[in-house]
């Protein structure tokens, strides 16, 4: 028999007979050979008993190593296998950090996990505070012979550690920010370049915002550069990776929070905008140079603002144009 995932119909023998399936839930399907033909069916969950004969045949041949016929496995849908593989690989996801000042603030970070340390003499000594403190064994190699597999224009200083990408938790709790500080929220529409979101992850540390905000999917992942233009602001401010911005920007509205986008030809100044809610929590939003906000994320804004500029040029690099909106935002 063949059955939808959850709702299965009942199934005719060959002799005639028809018996009933009840099965309203999740089920596994199993193909197998069986003396009068091949068919899907149902294996139940461990721990229960069978609910027809087709589960008791199936289950009989498992148990006796199934000599009449031939199972071939469970047919997952391909939903659930892609979900599995994206869960393995993340498990399986290091990150190495390079430069002096990202690897001392990484190997201070008691919540960064810390898989391999390699120094050279020369930046042993500069880190050995750090290092103590770690409590990671160090692997001094000769400069010359630096064998981090870092990219070979990386400027390293030294030093490279293999870590796991932090885990700062879920949106909600993150940007429900601190006692007695109102929040400030930068989110990023497919900003990619690591530089660019290193940047603004370090002027979101200096005026207080409690997250960086970008997408599962086309944004900047953590990488050793990222790390090394944040210069330890990736150890201290939260950078989350959501599956959709849009769904993130109604989640915190609902939270009662602003959503301000950025856009260089929206009629009113941030200034403007902020002005009579600097106590209430604040979300900018900024999009990729070039592109700017897509459509849905304009659509999904509270008001599209712009920064205020003296003369007929109007244009700033996005990790600028975040610092200048920080500011212009403060409570």
């Amino acid at each position: 028999m063949v059955g939808d995932l959850g709702i299965e119909p009942s199934v005719r023998l060959r002799e005639g007979v028809t018996v009933p399936c009840h099965t309203l839930r999740p089920v596994a399907h199993y193909r197998a050979a069986l003396p009068f033909g091949e068919a899907v069916f149902t294996v139940p969950r461990r721990g229960r008993q069978p609910e027809n004969i087709l589960q008791l045949t199936l289950l009989q041949r498992i148990k006796r190593g199934n000599p009449d016929g031939k199972v071939f496995g469970m047919k997952k849908p391909k939903w659930v296998v892609a979900k599995e593989q994206t869960k393995k690989a993340a498990a399986a996801e290091t990150v190495w950090l390079f430069g002096l000042h990202a690897v001392r603030d990484a190997l201070e970070n008691p919540n960064r996990q810390k898989l391999r340390l390699i120094v050279t003499k020369n930046a042993s000594d500069k880190l050995a505070e750090a290092i103590a403190t770690s409590g990671i064994t160090p692997e001094l190699v000769d400069p010359r012979k630096f064998n981090a597999p870092l990219d070979p224009q990386s400027v390293h200083q030294g030093a490279a550690l293999e870590v796991k990408p932090l885990d700062w938790g879920k949106l909600d709790h993150v940007c429900a920010g601190e006692p007695g500080l109102v929040p400030r929220v930068v989110m990023l529409d497919r900003v990619t370049d690591p530089h660019n979101v290193g940047a603004i992850l370090r002027s979101a540390e200096v005026f207080g915002a409690c997250a960086v905000v970008g997408t599962r999917h086309h944004s900047a992942p953590e990488t050793g550069a990222l790390a090394k233009t944040a210069s330890g602001a990736l150890e201290r401010q939260p950078y989350l990776r959501i599956r959709n911005l849009a769904d993130g920007m109604e989640e915190l509205r609902n939270m009662g929070y602003l959503i301000l986008g950025l856009d260089g030809e929206a009629d009113e100044t941030i200034d403007a905008a902020v002005e009579g809610h600097r106590d209430q929590p604040i979300a900018l939003v900024m999009g990729a140079e070039g592109p700017g906000l897509r459509q849905k994320t304009k659509e999904t804004c509270d008001k599209l603002v712009k920064i205020d500029f003296a003369r007929g040029f109007g244009s700033l690099n996005v990790s600028n144009a975040a610092a200048v909106a920080l500011y212009a935002a403060k409570p």
